[in-house]
């Protein structure tokens, strides 16, 4: 069974939630083990920096979002998921995930692929919050998740751009 048959099954035959605009799915301070899978909508990883919100991350339709380091170590996480428009995500239980994965080589093969993805869109991440340039930051992301101007309003690219939505607005225009 490939990731996408087990997701379509287990998507097909899991719990369904749904959210709310500005539902949470997860709250900082808590442990998550859970990968889900959205059907639609849209949700954002946060944290909080002192009373402000930090996007790190976002998941759209046919996404998986995860607080992955919750899910990996079973410990309280900071990130929160947070629906940013109504939204309906499948629950995959990591136990669930982790018996598919251990099923086949091919499997763990895809969990590792998974993973290095996971790690390379993080380093690109990293090299957007270090590009001091607001331009820059904005063809990097436009060029890497074009879609992601076509999900999210600007007002959340803007907060994971580091910028005012001023600022995006107008590198949008020009």
């Amino acid at each position: 069974m490939s990731l996408a048959e087990f997701i379509h099954s287990t998507v097909k035959n899991g719990k369904q939630i749904t959210l709310l605009k500005n539902g949470f799915l997860k709250l900082g301070g808590t442990t998550d083990t859970n990968i889900y899978f959205v059907e639609s909508g849209s949700l954002c990883v946060f944290v909080m920096d002192e009373d402000e919100e930090q996007i790190i991350r976002f998941g759209y339709n046919n996404d998986l979002i995860v607080s992955l380091d919750s899910f990996l170590t079973e410990q309280a996480s900071d990130f929160y998921i947070q629906a940013i428009k109504k939204s309906k995500v499948r629950v995959i239980p990591k136990q669930q995930f982790i018996a598919f994965v251990n099923e086949s080589n091919e499997n763990q093969q895809m969990w590792i692929s998974m993973l290095e993805d996971l790690v390379l869109q993080q380093i690109e991440r990293e090299k957007d919050i270090l590009t001091t340039s607001p331009k820059e930051r904005y063809n990097r992301v436009l060029k890497r998740s074009p879609q992601l101007f076509q999900e999210i309003p600007n007002k959340y690219i803007a907060n994971y751009l580091r910028m005012t939505p001023e600022t995006l607005s107008r590198l949008k225009k020009s």
